[in-house]
């Protein structure tokens, strides 16, 4: 792969084991049971399979935290600073403005 194609850095590098374990869990669950090294042999379409499947997994993961009045990390978060569940990734919270938005008094 050319050097300038590489742009997806983890962004909390403390996870990174965590999604590497994750990455090799999902394959071995799609039918990828040695899924490290080279993979240059590997089918895009698998490789897409992996990572949508990853995907899947990590909404299902944030959905679970956000039914349980759980915090949640905001979209661009660097791992300082989560939001209550419901308040991240720009939801908004009924009576509070959005940046730029007036709410209504409705005769107040």
């Amino acid at each position: 792969m050319a050097t300038g194609q590489r742009n997806n850095r983890i962004i909390v590098p403390q996870a990174r084991q965590a999604l590497d374990r994750l990455k090799y869990e999902t394959a071995s669950e799609i039918g990828l049971p040695n899924y490290q090294g080279y993979l240059g042999d590997v089918p895009s379409r698998l490789n897409g399979a992996v990572g949508g499947n990853m995907v899947r997994k990590m909404i299902r993961f944030a959905e679970q935290q956000m039914a349980q009045g759980q915090t949640v990390p905001t979209l661009g978060a660097t791992g300082a600073g989560a939001q209550p569940a419901g308040q991240a990734f720009g939801a908004q919270v009924p009576g509070q403005a959005l940046p730029g938005q007036q709410i209504p008094t409705f005769g107040r």
